[in-house]
């Protein structure tokens, strides 16, 4: 997602889990957006994505599929 840091979805993902919810909490924890800033909106799309209700449903699906 943020070629300038190297950081991926995945990490961006693991942030949510662990109670980010913010761009600005992003930049600071991760470094997202930090540099230029065309990942934004990217990050913020996988922050909304991972906040939704049915999200956490969807994600367990997923990793079970996984298995």
């Amino acid at each position: 997602v943020c070629i300038c840091n190297a950081i991926t979805d995945k990490q961006i993902r693991q942030a949510a889990e662990s109670g980010v919810t913010s761009l600005w909490e992003l930049q600071k924890h991760l470094g997202v957006a930090s540099n230029c800033g065309k990942c934004g909106e990217t990050a913020v799309d996988i922050l909304r994505e991972h906040s939704r209700p049915d999200s956490s449903i969807e994600r367990t699906r997923q990793r079970a599929s996984s298995v």
